[in-house]
């Protein structure tokens, strides 16, 4: 499938789910992660679940990461350039939803794309080969070419698809993508 077909299928299949299934479909994406090799990084980049659009929900990741005594940084989006901007969360960060309700942080200590080590990536679908189909906007297709060293991690309820028919020599995959039975690795 192309990526706009892929769009349309996968906003459908999250409309489908309740929120006991979205909350314990992120719990096992959450335990999961536990089993990547990635723990030694320090910054870890996470998207805060946009919950009308039924994503995943991140809590329970960025509990472990507080766990682990992780730095974690948080996306905000700069609507008229299509860049986004990375904020350390602390216990003074305000949370606050953007025109496009999606939340994100007011202020803080802002975190240098050279710095993010790990980041989770949202999607709506992905493929074999590790490249996705996000929301169509660019904002981490842009965000991603900033910092090629960083371990690109996709978090998805459903399983990979074969090919994305239309991906392009320029799409930056992902390294892994967590899925609740499965973890994918692309070399």
């Amino acid at each position: 499938m192309n990526k706009k077909d892929l769009r349309t299928t996968y906003k459908q299949k999250r409309k489908s789910l309740d929120q006991s299934t979205i909350d314990a479909l992120s719990l096992k994406i959450a335990n999961q992660a536990l089993k990547l090799p990635i723990w030694n990084a320090r910054f870890f980049h996470i998207f805060l679940t946009i919950k009308h659009l039924k994503e995943i929900e991140t809590e329970p990741l960025m509990s472990i990461l507080f766990g682990k005594d992780k730095n974690i940084v948080l996306p905000k989006s700069n609507i008229s350039t299509g860049e986004m901007t990375h904020y350390l969360l602390t216990d003074d960060t305000v949370i606050k939803p953007n025109i496009w309700n999606i939340p994100e942080p007011e202020n803080g200590l802002q975190i240098e794309n050279e710095n993010i080590e790990i980041v989770f990536v949202p999607l709506l679908a992905f493929d074999e080969k590790g490249h996705r189909v996000g929301y169509g906007k660019g904002f981490y297709d842009t965000f991603l070419k900033h910092c090629p060293n960083a371990i690109k991690i996709g978090l998805s309820f459903f399983e990979a698809e074969a090919q994305i028919e239309d991906s392009k020599a320029y799409d930056i995959p992902l390294d892994y993508c967590i899925t609740p039975n499965r973890i994918y690795h692309f070399e």
